[in-house]
């Protein structure tokens, strides 16, 4: 299963540091069960997107990975991949950026013909420069948000919504960041998602685990809330809670969060393990974590 991670710092822009090494079971460990590519992106200090990704494993670019990249902004997204759909190619590698968002995704979503069919019909498929389901669900959100006026939680419904009814889908799970905004949507509760609000003065901050080591020097000198969104609880920190299957979550430039229920409750053509191919099912199965 492909590894997600989203923050947002609030308005002022921080510093960063990811881990890639170090922990024993870090994004680079976990790259090699999932060796399909890895990238980091956020906004800068002027709004711009930054992104910087490979389509190899975190363990074999050491340069890369070791570096602990430093990136300076409000928001982050960061994904590790396992291929379900598309070549080991970087057009093929998470983050993408379409219309000043970036977007990482886990899960699966069949019937491309038939998305992109409807990319066709709102005259995005243009957008599409690969050939991950991933890419085609992004660019059907953004299609769909041009069409009404750049509303981003409409348009994720809307196309949520319309892929569980029309498409053959085992997950959908994305994480979407602006320069101001934080989104994140599990859908429908195949694969884990987690959230945590931590405040500046929450007793459990800094206690790291050794599941993913993420850091902000700057966060933690400052004391700097934050809110996370990940695969897995990344730290020791009680306060982590399972987001609801069908939720989609939004965090604004000050931090205030909302929850919202829109979504089908259970997709028309939900498919199990056993439905898919075996490389894509061996994509799909959930992570190990160090200790268990």
């Amino acid at each position: 299963m492909c590894r997600l991670f989203g923050m947002h710092a609030g308005p002022k822009p921080v510093t960063a540091t990811f881990w890639l090494l170090t922990a024993p079971d870090s994004l680079a460990e976990q790259s090699r069960r999932m060796a399909d590519g890895f990238g980091l992106g956020v906004f800068d200090s002027d709004g711009k997107p930054v992104v910087d990704k490979a389509p190899m494993p975190a363990y074999e670019d050491r340069a890369y990975a070791s570096a602990a990249r430093t990136l300076k902004g409000t928001t982050f997204i960061a994904h590790v991949r396992y291929a379900s759909t598309g070549e080991d190619t970087l057009v093929n590698t998470h983050p993408f950026l379409q219309d000043g968002r970036l977007l990482a995704h886990n899960g699966v979503v069949e019937d491309l013909d038939k998305l992109d069919d409807r990319l066709r019909s709102l005259e995005v498929m243009d957008l599409v420069k690969g050939q991950t389901d991933s890419e085609r669900v992004f660019a059907l959100i953004t299609g769909l948000a041009r069409q009404n006026g750049g509303d981003l939680g409409e348009a994720i419904t809307e196309a949520i919504t319309w892929i569980a009814e029309n498409l053959r889908l085992y997950a959908v799970n994305l994480v979407i960041t602006t320069d101001t905004e934080l989104w994140a949507v599990r859908y429908p509760d195949t694969h884990p998602l987690y959230v945590l609000q931590e405040s500046a003065d929450d007793p459990h901050r800094g206690k790291r685990s050794a599941r993913i080591s993420v850091k902000s020097d700057e966060m933690e000198q400052l004391q700097t809330p934050a809110v996370m969104v990940a695969t897995e609880r990344m730290d020791e920190n009680p306060n982590w809670r399972m987001m609801d299957a069908g939720e989609i979550l939004r965090v604004d430039k000050d931090l205030n969060t909302e929850r919202f229920f829109p979504l089908p409750q259970h997709p028309q053509h939900l498919l199990t393990l056993a439905d898919l191919d075996p490389h894509t099912a061996a994509s799909q199965h959930p992570l190990k974590v160090a200790g268990t």
